[in-house]
């Protein structure tokens, strides 16, 4: 399993198809965290408690350099499925490939988000609002679909094992949380009164969705580590993606504050203000464990020779989840602790990132990206 994330056997059409057509072969869903872990650089960023100069307009950078990256891979999965359905079904029916369909849904949704947090500075308000509520809408719908879709596939048709059980498998059911979390950026730019209410609470109920989803995903992953031990070693970074749903839903929680009094009346605005901390804090406390818990695997894996793989990029998003997740308590708290926690998390993201991006173009470059069919890779 742990070389099957992107790769699947082969079939004869393959060696019939046009050269142009040959790279796409094996261009998974799973390159959208590319697009993820780029953007969400930007929306960080541009959100921290402390701005150095040129901060805003290295954001607008990155956010222009993961829009143009979401363009050209929504291009080539088009092209993909266009000319290797019988690989794009194969993805599907993967119970190591499927989940990675979530990454569609969070890529429209992170560009999105960056639109309106630092893109309207170089295209507009009003263009920015329409572009958001485009890929908003589309991110949305995607993602509760993936969310139904993929976890149906893994009753029906996926044979999986108790001893399968990665991070990976929330990828699918953290979408509509990213949904939650970028929603209230919109709910100012709509009606007073019953839209922005019904947008509010419409975040809530996607909050709820992946919450209570994630929970009961979250005892699966944790147990598999317990009883079969560590994942194998190309599969590590992936440890951090359960730091996802936990910095997902504080940033959530406290983005749906900063919009609350403009949409919704008393007590209930405060008391969702409220909500925010009681809910934020000990969740952010949990995803501190289990970050020092995913890096001291890190460590472990990477002493024992882990090489690059696409699985890096899970050190990227989750992570800047986790930076928004503090800025916003650093917000409602007040407290200088969630301003430095959210820049000393934010450095590390960075770094994740370079060496990512770096590895990715490097591969891309000399054409061992996006990568055939490997043999079996050793468990740890």
């Amino acid at each position: 399993m742990a070389t099957t994330l992107v790769l699947t056997r082969s079939t004869p059409s393959a060696a019939t198809a046009p050269r142009a057509h040959k790279a796409l072969r094996h261009l998974g869903p799973n390159w959208y965290a590319s697009v993820m872990g780029t953007a969400i650089i930007a929306n960080a960023g541009a959100t921290l408690p402390y701005q150095l100069p040129g901060q805003r307009v290295a954001c607008q950078l990155v956010w222009a350099l993961s829009a143009a990256a979401l363009g050209v891979l929504l291009a080539a999965r088009a092209g993909h499925w266009i000319h290797h359905r019988d690989q794009a079904r194969a993805h599907l029916l993967d119970p190591a490939v499927a989940p990675f369909y979530g990454c569609l849904s969070m890529a429209l949704l992170a560009v999105g988000g960056g639109t309106l947090i630092v893109g309207k500075d170089l295209i507009g308000l009003d263009a920015a609002v329409a572009v958001d509520a485009v890929l908003f809408t589309a991110g949305t719908a995607i993602g509760l679909l993936m969310a139904v879709v993929v976890p149906y596939l893994m009753v029906v048709r996926h044979k999986v094992e108790a001893a399968q059980a990665t991070p990976v498998w929330l990828l699918p059911v953290v979408a509509p949380m990213v949904s939650a979390a970028l929603g209230p950026l919109l709910v100012p730019h709509l009606p007073a009164g019953q839209a922005r209410e019904a947008m509010l609470l419409a975040c809530y109920a996607l909050f709820g969705v992946s919450l209570l989803a994630t929970l009961l995903m979250l005892p699966l992953i944790f147990g598999r580590l317990i009883a079969s031990g560590p994942l194998p070693l190309l599969l590590t970074p992936t440890l951090f993606l359960v730091l996802g749903p936990l910095g997902q839903s504080t940033t959530a929680v406290n983005q749906l504050a900063d919009v609350a009094p403009g949409a919704i009346g008393a007590p209930y605005a405060d008391g969702l203000t409220a909500f925010a901390v009681v809910y934020g804090v000990p969740v952010m406390g949990f995803a501190l464990l289990w970050l020092a818990l995913a890096a001291a695997m890190l460590v472990r894996a990477a002493r024992r020779g882990m090489g690059f793989s696409m699985t890096w990029w899970a050190l990227t998003f989750p992570v800047g989840t986790c930076v928004t997740g503090a800025a916003g308590l650093a917000r409602h708290t007040g407290l200088t602790a969630f301003a430095w926690l959210a820049a000393v998390l934010f450095a590390g993201l960075l770094t994740a990132w370079l060496l990512a991006a770096a590895h990715t173009l490097h591969g891309l470059f000399t054409g061992r990206l996006p990568a055939g069919p490997a043999g079996p890779a050793p468990r740890a």
